[in-house]
């Protein structure tokens, strides 16, 4: 699996390329990413935008993006009400309406997404953060993509938005530490593969110490 991290501001989700034809998140700055894409696509080769949450920050961009490329624009079923909600996508946070996107894909626990060269992504459902949060994971490489459910070195998303569900992001987490992960794609930051197990037990045993659990 060939993954280019893309950040184009401060402000922006992390952004990544997938096989060059597969993109997770889209940030806020169309302007940006696109030219950052065509870097190393022509535009029109995007074949997939799969969004981790409703959240203005990873999705403000793909209206436009979809529209310069073509692309089908994926996300959970439980966050399709909330991608076009001032509130649940918290765009009112940002002083934004909420994203103009349409998503012509929905997505469930277990589905399989595939990416080229034989390879997919498996949605893995973990709300919390949102009602329809997912990780992507891919199992040849080890690899999870995972939006704002976990961070490396043991951060995790905020449960204190319109639409979180904090009382299911313990078992959301728990629910990554039963993967073998070793690089980690999360929805801020830059990636590692710094044994992408321990950061996610991390961040597990974190939020549970916050709850009085350990």
């Amino acid at each position: 699996m060939e993954v280019q991290y893309i950040c184009p501001t401060a402000y922006d989700s992390s952004i990544y390329l997938v096989n060059r034809k597969v993109l997770i998140d889209t940030g806020m700055s169309s302007e940006l990413v696109i030219k950052e894409l065509e870097r190393y696509i022509k535009i029109a080769d995007l074949e997939l935008i799969i969004l981790t949450h409703c959240h203005y920050d990873h999705a403000a961009a793909a209206a436009t993006i979809a529209e310069k490329s073509g692309a089908e624009v994926g996300i959970h079923k439980a966050d399709l009400e909330g991608i076009n909600d001032d509130y649940l996508s918290v765009s009112v946070l940002f002083g934004e309406r909420a994203p103009t996107v349409k998503p012509t894909v929905t997505y469930e626990e277990g589905d399989k997404i595939p990416i080229g060269n034989g390879e997919y992504l498996e949605v893995i459902h973990t709300p919390g953060h949102s009602r329809g949060s997912i990780c992507l994971y891919e199992t040849v490489s080890k690899s999870l993509f995972s939006g704002d459910t976990v961070f490396p070195g043991g951060g995790f998303g905020r449960t204190d938005f319109e639409g979180c569900e904090p009382e299911k992001m313990a078992g959301s987490i728990e629910k990554l530490t039963k993967l073998d992960v070793k690089n980690l794609y999360s929805g801020h930051g830059e990636p590692t593969n710094r044994d992408g197990n321990k950061q996610i037990m991390t961040s597990y045993r974190m939020l549970k110490m916050m709850q009085g659990g350990f």
